[in-house]
């Protein structure tokens, strides 16, 4: 049985990065809540 090689932390934020970007819908609610943020610290 093959062991699985463990996969560095660059390597997952490499990884999450290419799949949020080819995610619309994943990227529009994340580009939502940045600018509720923003909204909240201006007040």
């Amino acid at each position: 049985m093959k062991r699985k090689r463990k996969r560095s932390f660059e390597e997952l934020v490499m990884e999450n990065k290419r799949e949020l970007l080819n995610d619309e819908k994943a990227m529009e609610k994340i580009e939502d809540r940045l600018e509720q943020r923003h909204l909240q610290k201006a007040e």
